[in-house]
């Protein structure tokens, strides 16, 4: 069974659909981008999939045992967000709130977890300082390291790569294909980089008046994708 189905599922706010339509399924492994232009609704999936939206219509189902709760999440920042003034360990350990049920305090588990993603992103050495400190792609490492301590199976990444450098960036990418690839998380995420997105995901969401959702070759030779790459992908 795929780890996320979602069966003509309908997006929006305050009864307003944003997008409709929606068919698609993510199965354990994948690497799946969602792409389209900017308003069509991509931010609005990701909350519906978190349960922090409620879907207008349709269904979304989970299988092989994930739960809501258990899919890590990487937020796009704002700047607000960027001047956050928690220490780095703060905010990694933060990741293991869902793991812990009634309990107040983090226990020995989850401080073992929060260490060893952390040594996983390369962030030791950061653990003390406070988070605003930070540059930019080491921030994403810090949220990054979060997100990995409440999953072992799927990720949801929205920009993760918005606003860094080009070497930044890069790094960030092989940092999500290691995981995906090495490690067997799957991976779903929103991206403006429609040439990043052919090139690492294995399947392409588009979100657009005809909704596209297939492999990433059924992509590339679908009309709905020519008039986008030529563009870039959405506005940014």
């Amino acid at each position: 069974m795929a780890l996320l189905t979602c069966r003509d599922l309908s997006l929006g706010y305050d009864g307003h659909v944003v997008v409709g339509g929606l068919n698609f399924e993510v199965n354990a492994g994948d690497y799946l981008c969602v792409v389209g232009e900017n308003g069509s609704g991509k931010s609005t999936l990701m909350k519906t999939l978190l349960g922090l939206l409620s879907p207008l219509s349709g269904e979304i189902l989970t299988g092989d045992g994930l739960k809501r709760n258990e899919i890590g999440y990487l937020p796009q920042q704002t700047e607000v967000q960027k001047d956050f003034p928690a220490s780095v360990w703060e905010i990694v350990l933060s990741g293991c709130g869902n793991r812990m049920g009634l309990r107040p305090f983090y226990g020995k588990d989850e401080k073992k977890r929060a260490l060893e993603n952390a040594e996983r992103m390369g962030i030791t050495p950061y653990l003390k300082r406070c988070y605003r400190e930070l540059s930019g792609g080491q921030q994403q490492r810090v949220l990054l390291a979060r997100a990995l301590c409440a999953t072992t199976k799927m990720l949801l990444l929205d920009e993760p790569v918005a606003g860094l450098d080009p070497v930044v960036t890069a790094e960030m990418y092989d940092l999500i294909e290691e995981l995906n690839k090495k490690d067997g998380i799957t991976v779903m995420m929103i991206s403006h980089d429609i040439s990043a997105a052919v090139r690492y995901a294995d399947h392409i969401l588009h979100v657009a008046d005809h909704v596209f959702f297939g492999t990433t070759d059924e992509y590339l030779g679908n009309d709905i994708s020519s008039g986008f790459l030529k563009k870039g992908g959405d506005e940014q």
